[in-house]
C-alpha cells in the first residue's frame, strides 16, 4: 500500500470509529506475527470499542478493498492471526462478559474476553467453560471460536464448537448476522445460498468428513445438514475469521467438578502410552494427556517412565476423586512402569505446569537447537494413535528431522515441534516435502490435518489431500457466499497461500549480527536469541501466579509493546528492517524497552527462555553508541563510582543533609534524571568495607577449621546498606565459616549493564577478575548478599566477557547466595529460631537466575513460616528511580508486594534481600522496615 493510501485509510478510519486507530511502525510491527512460522505486515491496527466500531471499520476497508483480519491474543499457531490489511485487535476494549446465566448455564461474551476471566466468573457458580487450551490465561474467546480451540478437557466437554450456542457476526459486506441453529433468521441471500449448498450435496456432506473427536480442518459444512438442524453457529466456529467478524457470542457453561485428582501414569515409551490412552476413556476421565521423556527432561515429580499419561478425574469430594484416579491407575497397572496419584490442588498445578509449558518448551530440542510448528496438532482416531506415532517417527527419520510429540492422547491429537531449518532454502524444501508426506500419512490413518489450532497458512494448501477436490470446491463456494469480495483474512482456508510462503524467517539476516554479549545458548547469534520468542505469550498473563515474575510491565500497562513478546517482535522487525527501519537507532524499539524493568523474569518464566534484560542491554549499547545518553545513565549507571568517591571523601553526612533540602534535592534529581517523586536514599556513614577492616582486626584467629568464604561487598551493601553485610558476617562466622573480603574494590558491573554501557561494564568486570584471581586460584566460594549483583556475577559477567577470559566462568561457578553458602559449607549448623510468619518478596533476579530453594529451607529451619510473594517490586535497580517510570514502578509494587505486606499479620517479619525491594517498601509503604534474611537471623544470635 502506498504511503498516501495508508494515510487516507488511517484518516477515514479515525472518522469512522471511536476506538484506537494505529498506523505507526511499532503498532504494525506488533501484529506481523502470531505464534506460528508466518509473518504478514498490516497497514494498520484498529481496536474497536463496540460492534458499531467494527461495522465502521469494515465499511471503510470495504470501500477501499482493504483486507481485514480479526485478532485476539495472537496465540494462533497456524498463521491465521498474522497481520494483513487492517487488523482488528479485540483485546483492548471488547472484552466484557455481557451476562452470565447460572440457571441456563450460558454466558454472553465479547470476543476479547480472556478465557480465564470467563472461567473465574463462571467458577463463582460452580461452572466453567469446557475447552481450555494451554494458553488459557491469555487466549480470547473470539480466537477460540475462530480456531475451534479444544484444550486438554475436550475428552469430557468437547471442542469450542460443542460449546457455542449463538454468534453475532458482521460480514465484510456489512450484514449483521445472528448465527444459531436453523436458517430462517438469516438474511435471505445467506439463507438461500446455504440451503442450496447443503441440499445439492447431501451425500457428500454426510460421507466426506472423517469421524473423529478432533476434526478441525476445513469448514464444518456437515453442520448444515438437515438432521443437525442447520447449525450455523457451529459451521462458523473454526472458520478462522474468513467468513465474518465476531462481535458477541453466547456460549455453554458446564458444571465443574467439586474436586479433582490427577493420575500420572508412567509407560516404557511413547508408543505404549499412546496405545493405552484410548483404553482409559471408558472410565470417564476429564482428560488424558500424553508426553514423552524427550520433552520433559529435568522435570521433577513425575513417576518412573519414558512417557506419561496425565489422567484427570472429578468427584463430589477429594476422597471420591482420589478413589477414581486410583481405580484408573490400578486398571492401567499391567502396562505402566510406575504411577503417581495427586489430589492436592497445589501438587496437581505443579504437574500440570509441566504439560502447559510444553508448547513453549518444545520449541527447543534437548541439545538447544531450534524446533518449529507447522505440524502442530494433527489428529487421528484415538485407537490408531500408537500406530500413527510409529509411522510419524519413521517419517521424521526418513526426512532427517527430529521432533518431540506430546498432546491430547485421549483425543488422538498430537502436538509437535520439528527441527526444520527454515533459515535456508534447502531446509524450507524439506519442510514442504515433509508436510505433504505427513498430510498423506494423517489421511491414511483416517485423521485430520488439524486437530485443534486450525489450518491457517500452515495446512490449508493441503486440504485437497484430506477432503478431495470436490469438497474443497464447496469450501470455496461457502467462502464466496459469506465473503464474496474476499476481504476477510484472504489466503486462509479457501484459496490458500502456499505453506512455504510468508515465513517469518525470510526477512531475517542470514549472517550473525555483531553484538556484545556471547548468547551462549544461541550459538552467539542475536537473531537466534530473538527467534526464541515463538509467540505463546505466557508473558501476557494479567495476573501473576505463584512465585512467577514475568512480565511486570505488561501487567502494569496492559500494552502488547510492554510484554516480553511485544518487545521480541519489535526486535525481530528491527532485524528485518522492513517496518522498523532504523536498526539499532530505532525509537520504536527504544520506547518499548524503556519500560522493561530488566527483572529477568522472562529468563526463567518464559517457556523458551527469552532474556529481555540482556536484549535490552544489548540494544541500549548500540542505540547510544557515540551519542549523548540520558542523564540517568550517567547518574545511576555510574553509581558505584559516585558512591566510592563519596566514601573516600567521607561526604555521606553532607550528601544526606543536602538530599533533605527541597531545592537542592530537586536540582540533583533533575540533573540526574531521577523521578521527582522519589527520595534519594541515604548514604551509609561507614561503608561495610571500612567496618570490615576494623572487625577483621578484632577477630581472634585460632586454628582454622571452617571453610574460608569470600563475602562479596557489592555496591548497595557496601555504601547504602552495610547492616546487611555486618549481619551476614556474624551469621557466617557463627556457622563456623571463616569470612574474608576482597582487598580492593570489586564490582559486578550491573549498573553499567542495565544501562547498556557494555564497554565500561566489561572493563569493570576485568578489573574485578584481577582482584579476585587469588581467591579463584584457591577455589574459594564467593558469597553474594545482593541478589541482583549475585545474578550478574552468575550470568552477565560470563556472557559479556565470553570464553576469552576463563576467569569469568570460574567466578560465576564459585558464586553462592547467602543461604546456599550456609547449606553447602555449614550443613550441620542450626540457625537461631525466629518462629514468626514472614511476608515480602523473592527478589526477581534470585527467582530467575539463582533459585530460592536453599532460602526456603533456611527459613523453615529458622521457624520463619509462610510464602513470599511473586512478581517484581517495581524499583528494579535504576528503573524505578528514572524520571517517567514512577507510575509503572508503583503499579508493579501494587501487583503483589504491597498488598501482601499490608495484609500481613502484625508480628510478621518483612523479608527483602534486595536493596531495591527494601527501598521500594520504605518509600511506598513506610510501615514495618524490610530486612535482609541475614539481619533477621543475626538479631537472634547470642551476643558475643
Amino acid at each position: 500500500m502506498a504511503e498516501h493510501e495508508a494515510d487516507e485509510l488511517e484518516q477515514a478510519l479515525r472518522r469512522a470509529v471511536r476506538g484506537d486507530v494505529s498506523f505507526d511502525a511499532a503498532s504494525r510491527a506488533l501484529m506481523t506475527m502470531d505464534a506460528s512460522n508466518y509473518r504478514r505486515v498490516p497497514a494498520g491496527v484498529v481496536a474497536p470499542r463496540d460492534a458499531d466500531d467494527v461495522a465502521g471499520a469494515l465499511a471503510v476497508c470495504r470501500e477501499r478493498g482493504v483486507p481485514v483480519v480479526a485478532r485476539g491474543g495472537g496465540t494462533s499457531i497456524a498463521g491465521q492471526a498474522t497481520g494483513l490489511g487492517v487488523v482488528l485487535d479485540f483485546t483492548r476494549h471488547m472484552r466484557r462478559i455481557v451476562s452470565l446465566d447460572p440457571e441456563r448455564r450460558t454466558a454472553v461474551v465479547q470476543p476479547g474476553v480472556i478465557l480465564d476471566e470467563l472461567r473465574t466468573a463462571a467458577g463463582a457458580h460452580g461452572l466453567t467453560f469446557g475447552p481450555d487450551p494451554s494458553t488459557h490465561s491469555r487466549c480470547t474467546l473470539g480466537g477460540m471460536i475462530g480456531n475451534n480451540s479444544c484444550g486438554s478437557h475436550s475428552v469430557a466437554w468437547g471442542t469450542t464448537a460443542d460449546n457455542v450456542r449463538e454468534l453475532d457476526v458482521l460480514t465484510y459486506g456489512g450484514e449483521r448476522v445472528r448465527a444459531a441453529q436453523g436458517l430462517d433468521a438469516l438474511p435471505a441471500r445467506l439463507r438461500d445460498g446455504m440451503r442450496s449448498l447443503a441440499g445439492d450435496h447431501l451425500a457428500l456432506l454426510r460421507t466426506g468428513f472423517p469421524e473423529l473427536p478432533r476434526r478441525i480442518s476445513g469448514y464444518a459444512l456437515d453442520e448444515l445438514l438437515p438432521e443437525k438442524n442447520a447449525d450455523v453457529a457451529r459451521a462458523l466456529t473454526g472458520s478462522e475469521g474468513t467468513l465474518g467478524v465476531l462481535t458477541e457470542a453466547t456460549v455453554r457453561l458446564v458444571e465443574a467438578p467439586a474436586a479433582r485428582a490427577l493420575a500420572v501414569l508412567g509407560y516404557p515409551d511413547e508408543s505404549a502410552a499412546a496405545e493405552a490412552a484410548h483404553t482409559l476413556l471408558p472410565y470417564g476421565p476429564l482428560t488424558v494427556e500424553g508426553m514423552a521423556a524427550d520433552l520433559v527432561v529435568g522435570a521433577s515429580g513425575l513417576p518412573k517412565g519414558g512417557a506419561w499419561l496425565f489422567v484427570e478425574v472429578g468427584g463430589a469430594g477429594r476422597e471420591e476423586a482420589y478413589a477414581r484416579a486410583e481405580e484408573i491407575a490400578r486398571a492401567a497397572a499391567h502396562a505402566t512402569t510406575d504411577h503417581t496419584v495427586v489430589a492436592d490442588p497445589a501438587g496437581q498445578r505443579a504437574l500440570w505446569r509441566v504439560r502447559e509449558d510444553a508448547s513453549g518448551t518444545a520449541t527447543r530440542m534437548p541439545d538447544g537447537s531450534e524446533a518449529w510448528p507447522g505440524w502442530e496438532d494433527c489428529a487421528v482416531p484415538p485407537a490408531r494413535l500408537g500406530a500413527y506415532l510409529r509411522d510419524f517417527r519413521a517419517l521424521l527419520t526418513q526426512h532427517g528431522l527430529r521432533g518431540t510429540p506430546y498432546g491430547h492422547f485421549g483425543d488422538g491429537c498430537i502436538h509437535v515441534r520439528i527441527g526444520f531449518d527454515l533459515m535456508r532454502e534447502a531446509g524450507v524444501r524439506v519442510f514442504r516435502d515433509f508436510s505433504t508426506d505427513l498430510a498423506d500419512l494423517v489421511v491414511a490413518h483416517g485423521g485430520s490435518l488439524s486437530g485443534e489450532h486450525g489450518d491457517g497458512l500452515a495446512r490449508a494448501e493441503l486440504l485437497p489431500r484430506m477432503y478431495g477436490d470436490e469438497m474443497v470446491g464447496l469450501f470455496g463456494r461457502f467462502k464466496d457466499l459469506w465473503d464474496p469480495a474476499g476481504g476477510l483474512n484472504p489466503g486462509v482456508l479457501a484459496r490458500p497461500r502456499r505453506l512455504d510462503q510468508d515465513l517469518r524467517f525470510d526477512v531475517l539476516p542470514r549472517r550473525p549480527v555483531d553484538v556484545e554479549f556471547g548468547y551462549p545458548h544461541d550459538g552467539g547469534d542475536f537473531s537466534a536469541a530473538v527467534r526464541r520468542c515463538v509467540g505463546v505469550a505466557k508473558c501476557r498473563n494479567e495476573a501473576v501466579s505463584g512465585a512467577s515474575v514475568m512480565c511486570p510491565s505488561y501487567r502494569a500497562t496492559g500494552e502488547e509493546q510492554h510484554s516480553t513478546r511485544g518487545r521480541a517482535r519489535l526486535l525481530h522487525e528491527m532485524l528485518a528492517g522492513e517496518v522498523v527501519r532504523d536498526g539499532w537507532r530505532s525509537e520504536e524499539v527504544r520506547d518499548a524497552l524503556d519500560l522493561c524493568l530488566s527483572c529477568k523474569g522472562c529468563r526463567s518464566d518464559c517457556p523458551v527462555g527469552v532474556d529481555m534484560a540482556t536484549y535490552k542491554a544489548e540494544f541500549l549499547h548500540h542505540h547510544y553508541e557515540g551519542r549523548v545518553r540520558p542523564a540517568a545513565h550517567y547518574a545511576m549507571g555510574w553509581l558505584p563510582v559516585w558512591l566510592r568517591a563519596a566514601a573516600l571523601l567521607r561526604a555521606a553526612p553532607v550528601a544526606n543533609a543536602a538530599s533533605g533540602v527541597g531545592f537542592l534535592s530537586a536540582v540533583a534529581k533533575r540533573a540526574g534524571g531521577i523521578a521527582p517523586e522519589r527520595d534519594i536514599p541515604e548514604l551509609a556513614r561507614e561503608p561495610f568495607t571500612r567496618w570490615w577492616r576494623g572487625h577483621a582486626r578484632g577477630v581472634p584467629r585460632g586454628p582454622e577449621t571452617g571453610r574460608t568464604v569470600v563475602l562479596w561487598p557489592d555496591t548497595f551493601t557496601n555504601y547504602l546498606s552495610p547492616s546487611a553485610g555486618q549481619a551476614a558476617v556474624r551469621v557466617l562466622e557463627a556457622a563456623g565459616l571463616r569470612v574474608v573480603v576482597p582487598p580492593k574494590p570489586v564490582c559486578c558491573g550491573l549498573t553499567w549493564v542495565s544501562t547498556g554501557q557494555l564497554d565500561r561494564a566489561r572493563a569493570v568486570m576485568r578489573r574485578t577478575l584481577d582482584v579476585m584471581a587469588p581467591a579463584l586460584d584457591a577455589g574459594l566460594p564467593v558469597v553474594g548478599l545482593e541478589p541482583s549483583c549475585t545474578a550478574a556475577l552468575r550470568t552477565d559477567l560470563p556472557e559479556l566477557l565470553g570464553p576469552d577470559d576463563p576467569r569469568a566462568a570460574r567466578l560465576a561457578d564459585s558464586v553462592r547466595t547467602f543461604a546456599q553458602t550456609l547449606e553447602e559449607y555449614a550443613p550441620d549448623w542450626q540457625p537461631p529460631k525466629v518462629d514468626r510468619p514472614v511476608v515480602g518478596q523473592t527478589h526477581c533476579h534470585q527467582h530467575a537466575v539463582l533459585g530460592d530453594a536453599a532460602d526456603r529451607r533456611l527459613r523453615e529451619r529458622a521457624g520463619l513460616t509462610g510464602e513470599l510473594s511473586g512478581g517484581c517490586c517495581g524499583l528494579a535497580g535504576n528503573f524505578g528511580f528514572e524520571a517517567g517510570h514512577y507510575d509503572v514502578s508503583v503499579a508493579c509494587a501494587e501487583d503483589q508486594l504491597l498488598p501482601s505486606v499490608r495484609n500481613a499479620e502484625e508480628n510478621a517479619e518483612v523479608l527483602a534481600d534486595g536493596f531495591s525491594c527494601r527501598t521500594q517498601l520504605d518509600q511506598l509503604d513506610g510501615g514495618r522496615p524490610a530486612r535482609h534474611l541475614a539481619e533477621v537471623l543475626a538479631e537472634r544470635l547470642p551476643r558475643r
